[in-house]
């Protein structure tokens, strides 16, 4: 496997307004309708423990068959980052757990999202880290009697529960799922959500008043 080891130039304020829009209900789900239902990631990729998580990509790339634990990802992040890794799909050998779980929170970094799986759930949650995965399981990855832990690349291209994710991209993850916007939509998604999240609320408080559907599709064209 080719190692490269690339960086991104981060949108701090950018970010800051993906957080404000991402406070509203069903996140993942606002940002997947505001780029027609793109950008989400196999169902079967759901969080460890109830948490939702905004930030632009840190891209991992591992070796199939050859799992090691991107250490070197937690190196190269920053605050407001997601870690997101190709692990292959592999349910059998985790790539994270509570230990890397502690050294990612204290340099701010959000959370991770793994086509594959992870452990030390427990720790996790107790920490407040969270991890989304596709299984959980008690098999770590040979890093930590081998010692290697640069059989990786870092913020490269890669997939991720069948969505392609770029570094820099925007991660909207929550209990329901994983949405991720491509970098060079942000603006356009952004605004998109904006405008679907405040719809959404007034529909809501419609309902809380006791409107119909009549009522609903009169006023709104939709629910």
């Amino acid at each position: 496997m080719l190692k490269l080891f690339n960086d991104f130039q981060r949108d701090p304020v950018l970010l800051r307004k993906f957080e404000v829009v991402a406070k509203c209900y069903s996140a993942s789900c606002v940002f997947a309708d505001s780029q027609y239902r793109q950008g989400v990631m196999d169902s079967e990729i759901k969080p460890a423990f109830p948490a939702r998580i905004v930030g632009q990509a840190v891209t991992v790339q591992l070796s199939p068959g050859d799992l090691v634990d991107p250490l070197r990802a937690i190196e190269m992040s920053a605050e407001g980052d997601v870690i997101v890794v190709d692990a292959g799909g592999d349910r059998q050998t985790s790539v994270c757990g509570g230990l890397m779980g502690g050294l990612a929170r204290n340099r701010g970094i959000r959370g991770m999202i793994i086509d594959g799986a992870g452990r030390d759930v427990d720790e996790l949650q107790v920490i407040g880290w969270p991890i989304w995965t596709r299984t959980i399981t008690p098999r770590g990855t040979h890093t930590m009697y081998s010692g290697r832990k640069d059989e990786l690349s870092i913020n490269v291209a890669i997939q991720c529960g069948g969505v392609t994710v770029n570094p820099g991209d925007f991660v909207i993850a929550d209990t329901i799922g994983v949405t991720v916007v491509p970098l060079d939509r942000a603006e356009t998604v952004l605004e998109a959500a904006h405008e679907q999240a405040e719809r959404e609320q007034k529909t809501r408080e419609r309902v809380a008043q006791g409107k119909t559907l009549e009522d609903l599709l009169e006023e709104f064209g939709r629910l």
